[in-house]
């Protein structure tokens, strides 16, 4: 089911599979809504493979995050600020009728949960973090990213959304992702091809790495239950995952052998089980490389 919702003036696309957003289950882990956030180019759609493996626990509800898919691209740069996005997201849900739910977030979506659980702590059963990172700790770091993203926000406005997607599937990032079929491949770059030319320049400018607060200091306020998760082969978010765990209190942190940035769309039917088995299980802290 496909809706739009009106955030202060901004039509959220969102795609919900079930019905979440009428919810007249009990509150228990089980039936809590899931909600997916995707990465920086990305939409709704690229969660869809994962429809079999996440339905059959929860409500699901994919965001087109503002900029991106369906979602509008304001040229206001204040409503791409990550607390902003994350306040849209509160709003989203309360819309739904929703007073709490498991929050799963890719890379920038990852920014985006980790953000939204911080400052909704009260709203979150379980957060799930693949390929995420709390930030950048010092100002010279943010300063020198915010820097290196107003050269690629350059390059969009000048040479336009195709050939800054030529560049950005081929950046190394992303290298694992020529092992997959063609068809797979080409559905991605689709899915990139479709978002705005105003929506990514705000978004790199507005929800970049180097435009949101760092939160390392602050990742021992999470209380809910973590799940760090990396490619084995996307060596860099690995190490900051390694660390987030250290700093956590309730995290679990598990490592997906052959595997890059994109668990989700590399391996699928595996990112699907381990994130079932997190949500179902009231177990503790797991540690594991698979």
């Amino acid at each position: 089911m496909l809706i739009n919702f009106d955030i202060n003036g901004l039509a959220y696309h969102v795609d919900i599979w079930g019905s979440a957003h009428k919810q007249t289950e009990p509150a228990a882990m089980g039936n809590i809504p899931l909600v997916l956030l995707h990465g920086f180019t990305g939409n709704a759609g690229s969660w869809r493979k994962l429809k079999p493996h996440f339905e059959r626990y929860s409500d699901v509800l994919a965001i087109d995050i503002v900029g991106h898919g369906k979602t509008g691209a304001p040229a206001d740069i204040s409503r791409y600020t990550i607390t902003s996005a994350a306040r849209d997201i509160d709003w989203i849900l309360e819309k739904a009728g929703i007073e709490k739910a498991n929050i799963l977030g890719y890379s920038m979506g990852g920014r985006l949960a980790l953000t939204f659980a911080l400052t909704y702590p009260n709203k979150v059963g379980k957060l799930i973090l693949e390929s995420a990172s709390p930030g950048l700790e010092e100002e010279d770091q943010r300063a020198a990213r915010r820097i290196q993203d107003d050269k690629l926000a350059v390059r969009i406005q000048e040479d336009g959304i195709p050939s800054f997607i030529n560049f950005w599937e081929n950046i190394p990032l992303f290298d694992t992702q020529k092992r997959l079929a063609e068809n797979i491949q080409a559905e991605i770059r689709k899915q990139r091809l479709a978002n705005s030319q105003i929506g990514l320049i705000n978004s790199l400018k507005g929800m970049g790495t180097g435009s949101q607060p760092s939160w390392w200091k602050r990742l021992n306020e999470l209380n809910m239950p973590v799940l760090l998760l990396t490619g084995s082969l996307d060596e860099k978010f690995c190490q900051i995952a390694d660390r987030m765990h250290g700093k956590m209190k309730n995290a679990s942190r598990i490592t997906i052998s052959d595997c890059g940035h994109a668990i989700h769309v590399e391996k699928p039917k595996m990112f699907g089980t381990i994130v079932n088995e997190f949500l179902s299980n009231d177990k503790g802290q797991t540690s594991s490389h698979l």
